[in-house]
């Protein structure tokens, strides 16, 4: 089941800045099955996708850091 768009263009918007520090700069509905992002026009459907990879990527960075984190605390520890 799809959500509305301005739900999944919030999900969106939020993902997005999450990852990039940045708003997304141009983000519409076009109708309950289209929007705009960043001039491009795509499925509702597809942003869901998209949004969830921001997602993904975002979690993997936070990972990344934490691990880095741990390892030069290790490092002045040892």
């Amino acid at each position: 089941m799809t959500q509305s768009p301005e739900h999944v263009m919030h999900s969106y918007a939020e993902a997005y800045e999450k990852l990039y520090n940045r708003r997304p700069r141009d983000l519409r509905a076009v109708d309950s099955n289209w929007v705009i992002v960043n001039g491009a026009r795509m499925k509702l459907n597809e942003l869901e996708i998209l949004t969830k990879q921001l997602q993904m990527e975002y979690s993997q960075s936070m990972n990344n850091k934490r691990s880095i984190v741990s390892r030069l605390i290790r490092l002045f520890r040892g």
